[in-house]
Order: C-alpha cells, then structure tokens, then sequence
C-alpha cells in the first residue's frame, strides 16, 4: 500500500482509451504484422501497471473497459469481446471501489453474454456468478484470492492454493534460470498481506465518501501483529454474507464495515471520522515455486509435501481419513504393476473361457491397466473413485460413452467443452501446474498425469483433495522467430501443441505465446541490469494467466505399445500427446537425397517395407479396416492439427516418401487405431513427443489406440468380479467417460 498520496500521477481517460485500443486484436484479419501481436502482451502488462498504483486511475479504466464492451457488443466485435471482459475483470478484483451502478452494467452484459455461443456463453456463466456475488459482497474476491494464493491461516475460509513452474532443463539453462527464479521468490510477509485484505475490504464496502483511505492505512501499518483479529473479523463478515446472500438485509455488511472502521480508528485519532483519498491495493502474485523438472523430481511428491504441511486440513474431516496411514513409496516413474501392493480378493471367476458370458470383453484389457488396476482394495474407495470420474465426465464431456455419436469429431469441437463446475465438489487445495518448455515437457506432464491416474484408480489420496489446473508455456531452445509460422507449417514447430492453441485463442497469443522472445530476451539482459530494481515481468504475467485462463483445451492421450526385435527384451507400454516419429536409421543420411529423387520424378528409393494395420477414420463414422504394406524410411504420426481444414481429432500418419509405382497408396493416413510392423530384418527407432530422452531403438512394432482413462477400467473390473452377467453399461458406466484427456487451460477455450 502507497501511503503518500498523489505521488502516482492521475492518467487522463483519453490515454487510457489509446491503451485499450492498443491491446485489442483488430477486427479485420490481417491489418496487423504478427510481430506485433505479439507486442500486446507487454502493452497489457504495462496498461495494468499504469492504473494499479492509484485508485482513481483504475476506476476511469473500468469505465472505459465497459464502454469499450458495449460497444462492441453493438457492433458485434466477437473478437474483442474475451479480451475486453478478462482485462476488465482483472481490474475491478484490484479496484479500491466500485460504483453499484457500473456493478449493474457489467452484470447486464455478462448476463447477455449467454445468449452467445461457445466459449463466450462459458465466460459469461462464470463471470456473472462472480459480478452477483462481489455486488453483493463487495471485496470477496480480493479477499478470497488473496487468502488462498498467500496461504494465510483462516478459519473462515480454509482453502489454499500454489503455483507450481516446472521448466524443462534441456530449454531454460544459465542465464534464463535466475530470470525466472528470482521472480518467482518474491512476496509480501504475512502481516502486509493481512493488512490489504482489511484494507481492500472497507474500502470496497464504503467509498471515498465515507472512509479515509490514507489514514486507515497508516493506523493499519502500525498495527503489527494486532492487525490479525480485524482480519479474522472481516473474513467471518464477508463469508457469513456471502453464505447467506440476499436472505440478509442490504445494508447489514455495510454496517458492520463501518462499525469495524470506528473500532480501527477510535484510538487513533480523535477527530470525526469523514472521507477522503482511497489507497491503492495491488493484489501480489500468488506463492510460486519454481523447479527444474529433472528425472529426480516427482511433481506429486511435491504436492503431497505442500499440503501435508498445511494447517487447514484438518477443518476438512471427510479428507483426513486416510491421510495418516498413506505413504507415498517409490517415485511414480518407478511404479510398475510387480511393485504395487496387492490385496487378496474373493473371485467368483472359474478360470475356465468357456464360462465367461458371450461376448464379455470388458475384463480383456491391456496389460498396462489391467495389472496396475485388477487388484482394488475397498469398496469405499470405489465409490469415491465412480465420483471422480463422473465428476471429470460432467466437466469435459466425457468420452466414447454410451449413444455417443461414433463419427470422427472436429479437433476443435473435442477439445472445445463446457466448464460445468456444478457438480464437482469443492476441494481444499488448488494446484496450478504451469510448465514451460516445448512438446518435450508437455509430453513428460502427459506420461506423469497417467501414472497418477493410475495410482489414483488402486486408491484415491491426491485427487480427493487437490483441485489439479495445468498451464502451458511455449518456450522454445532458440529466440523465437519474429513472424510466427502458419498452422499449416506447425508440423516441423517443436512448440506445435502451443502454436494449436495460439490459433484458437488469439488471446492466449497475445498474452503467453509471446512469452517465448521475452523470456529469452531477459535472460540476455540479466548481466547487464543485475544491479537495478526489475518488474517481476514474467510473475505478473503467469499470475494474469493462472487467474484468467480458466477455460480448459482438451486433447487425446495415446497409448502405445512397443515391441523389440530380440525376444528377450520386455515389451514397452508408453504414451504421448503430440507426436511419435518412426525413422530406420541406416537411411536417415539418405533422406535429403530421396526428397530431391522424388521431386524429380524417380522411382528409387531406399527404405524399408513396413506393414500397416489401421481402421481409417471419416466424419460420416463408417470407418474402414485396412492394411498395406509400403516402402518408407520415416513415418510420423502426429496428433495435432497440421491446418484448419484437417482439424479432425484422430491420428494423422504422413509417410517422408511413396512409391511412384504405387498411385494408390495415400501419403497421408487418418486413424485412431494402428499398428506398424517391419517385414524385413531390420529395425527401427521410435521418439515420443520429440523427446529424444523417450527413444527406443530395435524396434518391431509399434501398436497405438487412444489411451483409456484408468479409472474407468478400475470400476469396470470390479465389476466383471462382481456379476458378470451385468453388461458394462449397465448403471453409472455409461455416463463415465471412457478417454483419458489432458486438459490445458486457456483463456477463451477454442473460438471457432
């Protein structure tokens, strides 16, 4: 809090119009350069860090936000639209007061906002939630916030949650790691933060008109370790009426705010108490940590550690049942079905296949699911385990259910699901897991996510109480090139999953795409200003990101399986998210020559023959089983989208050549089920996800499918224990969701 007043100069309506019109994408595709896109990134840092610091300064950039926002609802700037809202909303949380009448205007708008169509009918839902009840309680959300993301002590408000930055060491090393980590080790100790909240709150609640803002703060400050019963004090106000809602009488909280008011101020100061200037309360970043995510460190372990440590779970009951007696063991990457615990169950199975029922092929599982998740323990655990999944099922869509059209979707409208938040149980603790990196991290977050998955299917701890948000970051090894490749050639991109997403929310590429050349540019300019005070640029921007970016992107995990060419080398049961590439090293140095050979119209080529079985995926459903054999020394199977006109969520198999002999054979293969063999005495190598960590050599055959969620399979083999005349979707089974899907927030969703 800034004590002295008017040392943060009044800025002028008219440049925090020119600011906003700055920031905006524009209304006609290709008016602006895409380096200067990603300039607007910074341009919104900055416009927040010219108004933060003086209440007046943002209560004008409320007014014009809102404007903006009518406007272009009039004109039917959809564009705009997401932008505008975020940016406005992140305004009014740090505001020192909010008029009731520009309250209503924004609610007016949220509301009409949901007569729009996906994704802006989602924002609208979640924003007009959080208008009705900051209108009604104001200071809520400031204070909500801020008591969880510092992890103050509350007994009002118990939750508590952590931001987890895991960078990949192969892309941030020497100058770039302490760019970024000593940002992240920045805070406010607990007695300033508890200041703010009191002070934010009897702000909100009573104006300039009649609280003085300045001397508040000053009685605050010198308060110390007095200042925790005020704190306690209005926490229990604002819960207690947010709880009650409009049950209770208008000007109930209002009074109790000001009778507060007088208490702090009684000794203080003997004149009346009248109004005066508001003081500025910046909301800090949320608590950060930051790791290098080595092969020794496991993510989970982490967490468990975070909130053991906590002091809040106890005011949980129903969550500390088994925290006790829980060990979190080996590491997860070196949890294997021979080293999970068993537990000895009743089976009413003969062990003879002719008893089985016709057509019973729910307990004929893979193996990596069925050894990991045959063995369940109680039954107690298996009805937490049917909530969860029909929990993740509600908030995504779920997957390959019972009368699900079977028809091939549209990647974008897969990935593209409604936020339902009605259903699911509130959790003490949030993790926002950001990772920063290119595919290389997002596949190692994708291989962990599973594992946990499946840990969590044998018995539930981390789930049932950690709320798990993931984040994305592009970063790649080299300063990024200043024109941003199309879609289209997003192919070769070794940041592909974050270029999809840049291209179906252009506010996710204004704001974190860009962060790529900066972070890079920092690292650079760390030897040179290590002796200046800095803005913590690249916090600010991920704590923009992890509050606003609350619309999830789902995308397929697929699980493959890989066999070895000597017989005594266990099969390799793997999974990934953005590509695996197949490539006979003994031809990789003829690969350029090949390309130009072809080019000219030869057919010679070297490569080797490879049988392909594959059910070939069409909008229509009516899928084809085929097989071909062909020649071919690489083959890349990729999940993304290349363009927009491809956007099917499935497979996409590219082969680098094709016999001119053979005209039939399709260059490009779409499919969600294949498996590629070798039929000469030669082997291959496999990468998943571009990481050359996660290759295999000796290769045989690959088999992949779409990766099922664990969960699902643990419910479904209680089952067939259970009655197996009962078919799978019979019950709850139909409504769980079958995919296992990993979901990275944003902040529109996708916007077709």
């Amino acid at each position: 809090m800034e004590l002295p007043g008017g040392s943060f100069p009044v800025v002028p309506e008219a440049e925090l119009y020119r600011s906003v019109q700055a920031v905006l994408p524009r209304d006609i595709e290709g008016a602006q350069s895409p380096a200067s896109c990603f300039d607007k990134g910074m341009l919104r840092w900055t416009l927040h860090k010219k108004v933060q610091n003086n209440p007046v300064n943002i209560l004008s950039l409320v007014q014009v936000l809102i404007k903006e926002l009518e406007k272009a609802e009039r004109s039917d700037s959809r564009k705009c639209i997401i932008p505008l809202l975020h940016t406005l909303m992140y305004a009014i949380i740090q505001a020192a007061y909010i008029p009731d009448d520009l309250y209503k205007r924004v609610y007016d708008f949220c509301k009409r906002l949901m007569t729009y169509p996906y994704p802006y009918c989602s924002v609208g839902l979640s924003y007009t939630r959080q208008i009705k009840t900051e209108r009604l309680v104001p200071g809520l959300m400031y204070q909500r916030l801020l008591t969880a993301e510092q992890r103050l002590k509350s007994e009002h408000y118990p939750f508590q949650e952590r931001v987890f930055v895991l960078a990949d060491p192969e892309v941030f090393s020497g100058s770039m790691i302490p760019a970024l980590f000593d940002e992240a080790s920045a805070g406010l100790n607990r007695l300033d933060q508890m200041c703010r909240v009191v002070q934010h709150t009897i702000q909100a609640s009573l104006g300039e008109e009649q609280c003085n803002g300045l001397k508040l703060a000053h009685v605050l400050k010198q308060k110390g370790q007095d200042i925790e019963p005020y704190f306690q004090e209005v926490q229990a106000g604002l819960e207690q009426m947010a709880e009650e809602g409009s049950k209770r009488e208008g000007g109930a909280l209002k009074s109790q705010v000001q009778q507060l008011y007088r208490e702090i101020l009684s000794h203080a100061d003997s004149e009346p108490l009248c109004g005066g200037p508001l003081c500025d309360c910046p909301l800090p970043n949320p608590e950060m940590s930051f790791h290098l995510w080595t092969e020794d460190l496991d993510i989970w372990r982490e967490l468990a550690k975070w909130f053991r440590s906590s002091n809040t779970l106890e005011q949980f009951p129903s969550f500390c049942e088994d925290d006790d007696d829980f060990d979190f063991g080996d590491p997860l990457s070196t949890l294997i079905a021979a080293d999970m615990p068993r537990f000895s169950i009743l089976s009413s199975d003969s062990g003879i296949e002719k008893d089985l029922p016709p057509g019973d092929d729910t307990c004929s599982l893979t193996s990596l699911d069925t050894n990991s998740l045959s063995n369940s323990s109680e039954s107690n655990n298996a009805g937490r385990l049917i909530q969860e999944t029909l929990e993740d099922d509600v908030s995504h869509g779920g997957g390959l259910g019972h009368g699900e059209r079977r028809g091939t979707t549209l990647q974008r409208r897969a990935g593209a699901t409604t936020n339902n938040n009605f259903l699911k149980q509130q959790k003490p603790y949030t993790a926002r897991i950001v990772i920063m990196g290119d595919d290389r991290i997002v596949g190692r977050l994708t291989k962990a996510y599973y594992l946990l998955k499946k840990r969590e299917a044998r018995r539930l701890y981390l789930t049932s109480k950690v709320n798990l948000q993931f984040y994305y970051i592009p970063v790649c090894t080299a300063p990024s090139r200043s024109v941003e490749k199309p879609l289209s050639e997003s192919r070769g991109d070794s940041c592909s999953l974050g270029s999809y997403l840049s291209n179906v929310d252009p506010w996710y590429k204004c704001n974190i795409n860009s962060l790529d050349s900066m972070i890079h540019n920092l690292a650079n300019m760390q030897p040179l200003n290590s002796g200046r005070p800095k803005d913590p640029f690249i916090s600010d921007v991920i704590s923009y990101y992890v509050r606003c970016g609350q619309q999830p992107v789902y995308f397929n995990i697929f699980f493959v399986k890989i066999s070895f060419t000597r017989p005594e080398k266990e099969v390799v049961e793997e999974v990934f998210v953005t590509q695996l590439d197949v490539e006979f090293p003994e031809f990789r140095h003829f690969y350029e020559s090949v390309k130009d050979k072809t080019k000219k119209g030869s057919a010679e080529f070297c490569g080797a023959v490879i049988s392909m079985n594959y059910k070939k995926v069409t909008l229509s459903g009516r899928d084809v089983e085929k097989g071909l054999s062909v020649r071919t020394s690489r083959v890349q199977i990729s999940t993304i989208p290349s363009n927009e006109a491809e956007d099917l969520n499935c497979l996409t198999l590219t082969l680098n050549e094709v016999s001119m002999k053979n005209k039939s054979t399709e260059s490009k293969i779409r499919t969600n089920n294949i498996k590629i063999r070798t039929l000469e005495c030669r082997s291959f190598t496999v990468t998943l996800d571009k990481d050359s960590r996660k290759t295999y050599t000796d290769v045989q055959s690959v088999e992949i499918s779409p990766c099922l969620d664990p969960g699902y399979f643990a419910h479904i083999s209680r089952r067939c224990r259970v009655d197996l005349d009962e078919g799978q979707e019979a019950g709850l089974n139909k409504y769980m969701k079958k995919a296992l899907l990993l979901p990275i927030n944003t902040f529109a969703g996708i916007i077709n």
